[in-house]
């Protein structure tokens, strides 16, 4: 009974009362009728004439250090209460209460999302700390690629590599690895890549790939998605174009281009007076990366894209600075409502 009495009084003394409810909440566990302490009371009477002698007087200190903390510290509670009272000014109007906004980057990913999901395809994730094989060899990265190299990417270690992903297509080949066809999916989170901060670049932003793979997939169906994508995202007037391109990851590869929502069409400096802005990339899936996923790529064909949610954003809130999506200004994220 001695190392229990020891105990409860290390538990009396480091028990926190910062509130009424903690107040309460110790009354009850260590002081009421039914606490910790009057049962240990009722435990005495069990022992013999000698113990009760000396646990009796271990008891009573126990009480007394019990019932001492506890109106010290209801004394304190009541105090703390009398001075904010007092600093309160009832003739003061009241504050509004004021709802905040979503964050642009915010609201134009829950746009995608929603677009994407009316075209049947489901949300994947996957980890922003990668590893070399799911973040380029897989996507048949060459070893001597430029992307590998360290003033492109942040290693965090070297043999074996392991580092921030630069690009959400780790996600595509974690998905291929563990579920069969047919995969139809879209990949929004966070990317990094080792760049110089600046008005058009950042160190980390904001990425939405999706991957379509089935059997008699073609590049039409990818057109098709796109196409119909730009319309819901940007309007029914929106042009839409392919120019031919190199991916390591798709064969044949295409960059999508929109006409300019700031000129029409007709030239600005945001499309460096062409009439086009240029809002992602894609192609059909490439037979080595399906390989890679242990798909057979005489079975199956697919598509993939992949846009930055900044460069959507800009085009949407004509927002021409990178660095204001990451400053938290209030004044900033104030002026946007949801995309309809």
């Amino acid at each position: 009974m001695e190392q229990q009495i020891k105990t409860i009084e290390q538990e009396v003394n480091t028990f926190s009362i910062l509130s009424k409810d903690d107040l309460e909440n110790f009354r009850l566990k260590f002081i009421s009728k039914k606490g910790i302490i009057p049962s240990l009371f009722e435990d005495l009477k069990k022992a013999s004439s000698d113990e009760k002698k000396k646990i009796g007087k271990w008891l009573n200190e126990l009480k007394q250090l019990a019932e001492g903390k506890f109106k010290s510290a209801q004394e304190a509670l009541e105090n703390s209460m009398d001075e904010s009272t007092d600093a309160i000014d009832l003739s003061l109007p009241v504050v509004p209460n004021k709802l905040g906004n979503q964050h642009p980057l915010s609201l134009t990913r829950y746009r995608i999302i929603e677009i994407f999901e009316r075209l049947g395809f489901n949300l994947a994730d996957g980890p922003e700390i990668e590893d070399d094989w799911h973040n380029f060899t897989a996507l048949n990265f060459p070893p001597n690629h430029p992307a590998r190299e360290m003033q492109d990417t942040f290693f965090i270690e070297k043999n074996p590599d392991v580092l921030l992903r630069t690009h959400t297509s780790n996600v595509q080949i974690r998905l291929m690895k563990k579920q069969k066809p047919p995969i139809r999916s879209i990949m929004p989170g966070r990317v990094y890549r080792n760049e110089a901060i600046s008005a058009r670049a950042h160190c980390f932003f904001h990425q939405v790939e999706g991957l379509y793979v089935d059997k008699n997939v073609g590049f039409a169906d990818l057109k098709q998605t796109l196409y119909s994508f730009a319309q819901q995202m940007y309007g029914k007037d929106i042009k839409i174009r392919y120019r031919p391109s190199f991916f390591p990851f798709t064969e044949p590869s295409a960059e999508i281009d929109i006409s300019c929502l700031i000129c029409k069409g007709k030239g600005c400096n945001i499309c460096k007076h062409s009439g086009w802005v240029e809002i992602a990339g894609s192609g059909m899936v490439h037979p080595n990366v399906l390989r890679n996923c242990n798909i057979d790529p005489e079975e199956y064909t697919g598509f993939a894209f992949g846009m930055g949610i900044e460069r959507v954003t800009q085009l949407l809130f004509q927002v021409n600075d990178l660095r204001l999506y990451s400053e938290n200004d209030i004044r900033f994220l104030r002026q946007f409502k949801p995309v309809m």
